[in-house]
């Protein structure tokens, strides 16, 4: 079975990881890319090691008016721009939009796979989470659903490497000579995923939210995403553990781990990995989250939403193993 597939935003790093990993899966036939600046340019010009198959395919400018047939549509815009445009897609073409747009929006089911896979099946419109609620929440999900802490004033200290800022243009902030040797917080007490962050934990626990605070920061590495979350609870380590255990069991992506997890675990894969530590006498709870923020973070969570919308296998090009070292 061949599915024809389209991605708008090709040239940046959430549009370029999706081709990659669709120009390996057994089902997707990618068949249109679109760009913005990149226009007008082979896909081979963007992306010199695409598959032959793909050397040919010419990045047209983004007009969901002139769409070629197509079952399957990646949208990897920035925040505020796909709204509208996406809203011109015809209804049979599916979407999975890597963007924020539509994260817990009426008629999106938000894509968080591994926990909500059934409500995930069959759908036709896919708001992908963020890179940092993929970590977090899926760290959080089975202490909140077993009523292991409490769903308010969590703590989230979180960590990205420049990948996740985005791509950026000419007047980009994220170079190498602004970056490296640099360690930088921002989106304090604002940034766009702290609605969905708590619109989740508040799904999950029944409870409310209040007093969530998340602080994310740019660290010098090229991919990779470690969430630190602090929260008030009387479990102890192991049951957390189990929770975690239980909760994921027969799930494919999700590694419950004893030992702290490493960014490096988890670089160029769609895994997720969490481990806790907690002291009941403090009633402390730290739970930990790790992702490559490009991968479970933005296009392997894409895929894989696209796997379950299109009846597939939800590992369908996504098993192979973590690049190392």
């Amino acid at each position: 079975m061949s599915i024809r597939v389209g991605i708008v935003g090709i040239s940046g790093f959430g549009g370029g990881e999706a081709m990659r990993l669709i120009a390996g899966h057994p089902s997707f036939e990618l068949v249109y890319a679109a760009g913005e600046g990149s226009a007008g340019s082979r896909l081979v010009d963007r992306f010199p090691g695409v598959p032959a198959k793909l050397t040919g395919l010419v990045i047209e400018k983004w007009d969901p008016a002139a769409l070629p047939k197509l079952d399957l549509l990646f949208a990897s815009l920035p925040t505020g721009t796909s709204a509208e445009a996406l809203a011109r897609v015809p209804k049979d073409v599916k979407i999975v939009d890597i963007g924020g747009d539509h994260r817990y929006v009426e008629g999106w089911a938000y894509g968080l796979a591994d926990i909500w896979p059934a409500e995930i099946a069959g759908q036709t419109r896919i708001a992908n989470p963020g890179c940092f609620p993929a970590a977090t929440l899926t760290a959080l999900a089975p202490l909140l659903a077993n009523g292991l802490i409490e769903p308010g004033n969590i703590v989230i200290d979180a960590k990205t490497g420049i990948s996740g800022a985005g791509r950026g243009g000419g007047d980009s902030k994220f170079g190498y000579a602004e970056s490296n040797e640099n360690l930088v917080p921002y989106g304090l007490l604002k940034h766009v995923h702290m609605p969905e962050m708590a619109r989740t934990i508040e799904r999950l626990s029944g409870g409310s939210a209040a007093g969530l605070v998340f602080t994310p920061h740019l660290v010098p590495m090229t991919r990779g995403l470690l969430a630190t979350i602090y929260c008030r609870g009387r479990a102890t380590t192991e049951q957390c553990l189990d929770a975690a255990r239980r909760f994921y069991a027969g799930r494919a992506f999700v590694r419950v781990t004893d030992k702290p997890p490493q960014t490096k675990w988890a670089t160029g894969s769609n895994l997720s990995f969490v481990s806790y530590a907690a002291d009941p006498e403090r009633n402390l709870v730290i739970a930990m989250g790790v992702v490559d923020n490009l991968g479970k973070g933005a296009a392997g969570q894409a895929v894989q939403n696209a796997n379950l919308i299109c009846g597939l296998p939800e590992t369908a090009g996504l098993d192979g193993a973590p690049i190392w070292p």
